[in-house]
């Protein structure tokens, strides 16, 4: 890196943007985000009503050490900005036949909650758990901490891994095939929900696995088993909650980046990424220059950085002159991930058998994800989550009171669904659904709401312009959905790169936070090369 570093601008102060600021800063580049909200954050955002504070994002921690290592990268100590807060139970499950669950931090006591579904499934979800680990082992090196670039270099990234660490001697032959086994596994083309099956016997408990296809917005009858690295990290590392709710880690992260001499500007939109049309000899591709803001001033710099979702941002922000209609037809055939429908209720009475974090399945799990990503219409018997964060941290409701997040997953915007018409009928559907399970009383819900707001698919394309009102940019249907997610660096624009969760690793805090470090690296490496 040259001694003065370059001009580097960051479109979007999303988790992935500021991640991305904030490892760039600690490499000597001096860094300007750019934010069209009034406040930072992205999607990880926050509506205060009344006296109750909602989060409106993500409402988990998962991988804690992608924080401590955001932190340690800038020298700092992560616990001097934010308290984590562990969950003993990670999340209650209420299923339609009256079973309750509860998904225990402690690993033994959670196999002993599934061996109550099965005697065998005990030690299924052992075996599975380790078998989960072999994968994320072999995967996550490649996938989470890489750009992937070509699929020459993803094969001799995975041929690294099974050869790591192999010597002669006791014990190496089982070494060498256990890896082995672990990236085939990795690279299998089953589904998610049938490696599930391949361990547990239990309905309830190949449910309860299948659902974390939803973590990245996917159907778990679609997305390759290699995501069942995901319950693996979360029952690996537990859960987590930072005190002060979720936009705690937003805030957390602005005050490291502005620490480190990163500008922030909020209620700053940018119009257009202006680029040199100009062929340089030793490039095809034209070239970065700067932005124009809404406002009319260009700023100029040596790379941009889209916090953007990648579809939004090569339609709507690259001038038409350097737009390829073949890219742009082939972002439009990329699945987006489902949207949501939520409501924030803010209750004068607290419902003490929810735990932090709750799943109200419905009974029919493969209509439901067919009504989601085969019809694209709203959920008829959904499954419901309720996050209530007061059971953790009473200071986000007035005392007595709940603050209850309420999410439904719901299928990207399409012309064929008007959400003005359809969501207050859909409220009252969600509603009783909820009254008609018994294992809570949650029968006089209506009666105690003391403030409310509705979010549907249309606000979050009108506040974040996420592709089709997605959640988590795009999703991971398919079995090459990791090998073709955008990639982290534009193949058309020199100097043009992507953060976030349409790009890769993929959606979820760890990992939009994982795609900023991706990117400070690719920056690093070439806007000086």
């Amino acid at each position: 890196m040259s001694e003065q570093g370059r001009e580097i601008i960051v479109i979007g102060a999303g988790i992935g943007g500021l991640s991305a600021a904030i490892h760039l800063a600690t490499k000597g580049h001096r860094v300007s985000v750019l934010e069209r909200q009034a406040q930072v954050g992205g999607k990880l955002n926050l509506i205060e009503k009344e006296g109750f504070a909602f989060d409106t994002g993500p409402s988990l921690i998962t991988m804690p050490h992608v924080l401590r290592e955001l932190f340690a990268v800038a020298g700092r100590r992560l616990e001097d900005y934010l308290e984590l807060i562990p969950l003993e139970v990670t999340c209650r499950y209420f299923y339609r036949d009256g079973v309750v669950f509860n998904a225990w931090r402690d690993r033994e006591c959670l196999a002993q909650e599934f061996a109550r579904f099965n005697p065998e499934d005990g030690e299924a979800f052992r075996r599975f758990f380790e078998h989960a680990r072999s994968i994320y082992e072999a995967a996550a090196d490649p996938f989470l901490y890489h750009s992937l670039g070509s699929p020459l270099n993803i094969v001799r990234i995975f041929w690294h891994y099974v050869l790591k660490g192999h010597e002669s001697g006791a014990g190496a032959d089982e070494s060498l095939s256990r890896r082995w086994r672990a990236v085939m596994a990795a690279l299998s083309s089953r589904t998610l929900d049938q490696e599930v099956r391949r361990f547990f016997q239990d309905e309830h408990a190949r449910q309860l696995f299948a659902r974390y296809a939803t973590y990245n917005g996917s159907s778990p009858y679609q997305m390759a088993a290699v995501y069942s690295l995901i319950p693996y990290v979360e029952v690996a590392d537990g859960g987590w909650y930072p005190r002060g709710g979720m936009y705690s880690i937003a805030r957390a992260l602005e005050k490291l980046a502005r620490e480190l001499g990163v500008t922030l500007e909020t209620n700053c939109e940018v119009k257009r990424i202006q680029v040199s049309v100009r062929r340089k000899l030793t490039s095809l591709r034209p070239e970065v220059r700067g932005i124009v803001l809404a406002d009319g001033r260009v700023l100029h710099c040596d790379a941009v950085v889209a916090n953007s979702d990648v579809v939004t941002t090569h339609s709507q922000l690259l001038s038409p002159a350097v737009q390829k209609q073949a890219t742009l037809r082939k972002l439009a055939k990329l699945e987006p991930s489902c949207s949501g429908f939520v409501l924030l209720l803010g209750t004068d009475k607290t419902y003490p058998d929810l735990e932090h974090h709750n799943i109200f399945f419905s009974d029919d799990y493969q209509a439901e994800f067919a009504d989601l990503f085969e019809k694209r219409v709203p959920i008829q018997n959904p499954t419901i989550y309720i996050c209530a964060t007061t059971r953790t941290d009473p200071t986000q409701a007035p005392p007595g009171g709940e603050n209850l997040f309420i999410l439904v997953n719901a299928p990207y915007l399409t012309k064929a669904i008007d959400w003005q018409r359809e969501a207050p009928a859909y409220r009252e559907r969600i509603l009783d659904l909820l009254a008609s399970y018994k294992q809570v009383d949650l029968s006089d819900l209506r009666e105690h709401i003391v403030c409310e707001e509705m979010l549907t698919p249309e606000y979050f394309w009108q506040k974040y312009g996420s592709n089709a009102g997605s959640i988590y940019g795009l999703s991971s249907n398919g079995r090459m959905a990791p090998f073709t997610r955008p990639g982290n660096c534009s193949p058309e624009v020199e100097r043009l790169y992507f953060v976030g969760g349409s790009t890769h690793p993929g959606g979820g805090i760890p990992l939009v936070m994982l795609s900023g470090r991706i990117v400070a690296e690719l920056v690093d490496e070439r806007v000086n090369g």
